[in-house]
């Protein structure tokens, strides 16, 4: 007779409200995960608040409905680092070190910022490098317009709920209005870009890595200084984007 594992009620549910959001619906309310799962309103909106304050949820700008948090994001990009993403990611990365000698970059999205997850530095002494575990602004960076450019209007509202945006260098992207422009500009060219506004001087590019379901999860960027750019380099650069984003999406996530 087989031994029943052991059971924490509290923490059943926590797994359990996590699990919910497997499924094709991306947010929550609380009578919609009360009555999903058949738990006390009362309970459920306890445990709710706990995994709210804890990163594990958020909400939209109404504080009704709730969806995954930036702490799973976090806890994802942790797993990616030693996962067959990070793992071909690097293969790539050397090819084009090899070729074009600047730096490779490879980042995910954590809540409202890219967070790098992979790095090979080019050998030249001018170079430009982010430490691995870095985030920045998504608005701000090329990797982050091109997961920008994935979301609908309302996940982008709930990003960004006012029209002003931080500002990084005075080349930033600054506004709501101006962020939709170019987020347009991404999905028709296929890049994005970030022509000084994380570091002034400093050029970047920037394509996405998508998963069986055509979503995107990631990014692939090579950042150039200013001084360095032909227009051969520029175009290079363009065909190694394109070429190592289709095959890290293809080898990682769509041969399964």
């Amino acid at each position: 007779m087989s031994q029943q594992a052991p059971k924490v009620k509290s923490a059943d549910r926590v797994l359990d409200i996590l699990e919910l959001f497997t499924g094709e619906q991306e947010s929550y309310n609380l009578t919609e995960i009360a009555k999903s799962l058949n738990m006390p309103p009362s309970s459920t909106y306890l445990i709710l608040q706990n995994m709210l304050n804890r990163g594990y949820l958020e909400t939209d700008r109404s504080k009704k409905q709730f969806r995954i948090g930036y702490k799973l994001f976090t806890i994802r990009s942790g797993y990616m680092r030693n996962t067959s993403l990070t793992g071909e990611y690097y293969q790539i990365a050397e090819r084009i070190i090899d070729d074009v000698n600047e730096t490779v970059s490879l980042a995910i999205r954590v809540g409202n910022q890219i967070q790098y997850i992979g790095e090979k530095v080019s050998s030249h002494a001018l170079r430009f490098n982010h430490s691995l575990g870095t985030t920045l602004p998504l608005h701000a960076t090329a990797s982050g317009k091109i997961i920008l450019a994935d979301l609908s209007m309302e996940e982008l509202r709930d990003l960004y709920p006012t029209d002003q945006l931080e500002k990084v260098t005075d080349k930033t992207i600054s506004t709501f209005p101006d962020l939709l422009k170019e987020l347009e500009k991404v999905r028709t060219q296929g890049f994005g870009y970030n022509m000084g506004e994380t570091v002034d001087g400093v050029h970047c590019i920037a394509g996405a890595v998508l998963d069986a379901e055509g979503k995107v999860v990631a990014s692939i960027s090579i950042s150039i200084p200013v001084v360095r750019i032909t227009g051969e380099l520029w175009g290079r650069v363009h065909d190694w984007i394109k070429r190592s984003c289709e095959e890290l999406s293809s080898k990682v996530y769509q041969q399964h």
